[in-house]
């Protein structure tokens, strides 16, 4: 039995620079990883069926559910087959901008690449894992990243460690609602990690304008974080987050938020490639 962490990321900015002949969208971001995690136990058994069991996850259909559709993906390279049944603890919130159901994608692509002995190195998975995401590399990777293309070219950085306060209003954001809106900006600039460390604060998400024009619970959450430092929405949210710094009182305002809200602290690195190598 091997309980392994998803860990979850923040989009430090997000800007759409382009819309591609294929219907997707070029788009910069830079991805903070952090300590909030999903925790996936899987219990290897003696058959060789390759049956995949998945517990504690029964809001999402097999079809949809991106630890399955891992698996499936990997089943063809599998060199010591068996069955596994895969228990998930959910700790990030669905539907959040915290990338945790890619986060849960990548935990099992490692994992089941080292217990089914499939022997695919980082990029291969990577490459995989792009065909369930574009957020899903990132985690493969798990380093932290500017990212461009669609997210899946990455540049690793350095980011300074800090602590985040993240506040997950109740909602759940359509992200083809806000790629849908008229008023959604497509042609931000294209720019650089070195612009980025200059002046960071210059640096936003072209959703969130649409997302608290459409989620009055995702305006209020940005409102309630204003007070006390600039505020970002992550991906396309719903959750908002905010730098932590030495004059804020983090109980009181994570006593007095107007929704759930939660203490990270940044990573470095992904604490998944760690484990496998210790097992």
């Amino acid at each position: 039995m091997l309980r392994v962490p998803a860990p979850a990321k923040l989009n430090l900015f997000l800007h759409i620079t382009a819309r591609r002949a294929d219907g997707y969208h070029e788009l910069q971001t830079l991805f903070q990883l952090i300590d909030l995690c999903d925790y996936l136990t899987f219990q290897p058994h003696s058959d060789a069926n390759m049956t995949i069991d998945i517990v504690g996850l029964d809001t999402v259909t097999l079809q949809d559910n991106l630890i399955y559709r891992a698996a499936q993906l990997l089943r063809p390279y599998a060199q010591q087959p068996c069955r596994i049944e895969i228990k998930l603890e959910k700790n990030i919130p669905m539907g959040a901008g915290l990338g945790g159901g890619s986060s849960d994608a990548a935990t099992t692509l490692l994992t089941l690449n080292q217990l089914w002995h499939c022997g695919l190195n980082i990029e291969q998975l990577a490459a995989l894992g792009l065909q369930l995401g574009a957020d899903v590399p990132v985690f493969v990777q798990g380093r932290n990243a500017w990212a461009e293309g669609v997210g899946e070219q990455l540049q690793f950085v350095n980011l300074d460690q800090k602590q985040y306060i993240i506040l997950k209003p109740d909602c759940f954001i359509s992200t083809q609602l806000l790629f849908s809106q008229k008023t959604l900006t497509r042609n931000s600039k294209p720019t650089t990690f070195c612009a980025y460390q200059m002046k960071p604060s210059k640096f936003g998400n072209n959703f969130e304008a649409i997302a608290r024009s459409l989620y009055p619970e995702v305006d209020a959450a940005m409102q309630y974080l204003n007070q006390f430092s600039v505020a970002r929405l992550t991906g396309t949210g719903a959750c908002v987050f905010s730098e932590v710094s030495n004059n804020m009182n983090v109980d009181e305002i994570l006593k007095n938020a107007p929704c759930t809200a939660y203490t990270v602290q940044s990573l470095a690195s992904s604490p998944v490639h760690a484990l496998l190598t210790s097992v």
